[in-house]
């Protein structure tokens, strides 16, 4: 994985958070964002997750935040892959977690739609920068 050194990132905010690489039938959840304040992730595909709660650990918060999402339960959680992106008004400390889920239909609440793709699938949408690396490692 390539580092790329960001001289303003002392000055940024750092956000931490959790995103849950949610498997089924050897196919993968991808979901897609709506309008956001940043208009570099407005409308882009990731990972689902979201920031752990005080008290939390990692793994809870993917949990909790995909019940929250999408209203969906996962289970056999495994690290997979923590990322450091360097957005233009932010520094985002991602870690990924690779779960299953045993019913694949879920409720969108957050975001604009979703997909459930093959690993070979997934490099056909337009990603938000900080999950291109999970994609790439995924797709082996």
């Amino acid at each position: 994985m390539e580092f790329k050194w960001n001289c303003n990132r002392g000055k940024m905010k750092t956000i931490q958070v959790v995103a849950g690489i949610v498997i089924h039938q050897d196919k993968i959840l991808c979901v897609q964002r709506g309008l956001n304040k940043y208009n570099y992730i407005s409308h882009k595909w990731e990972f689902p997750g979201g920031k752990v709660e005080p008290g939390e650990t990692e793994e809870e918060g993917v949990q909790r935040e995909l019940l929250e999402e999408l209203n969906l339960q996962v289970r056999d959680l495994s690290h997979y892959i923590t990322i450091e992106h360097s957005y233009p008004d932010f520094h985002l400390l991602m870690h990924c977690y690779l779960c299953h889920c045993d019913n694949p239909k879920l409720e969108l609440t957050e975001h604009i739609a979703f997909k459930w793709l093959a690993k070979d699938e997934l490099g056909k949408l337009d990603w938000a920068q900080a999950d291109w690396p999970i994609v790439e490692k995924l797709k082996g």
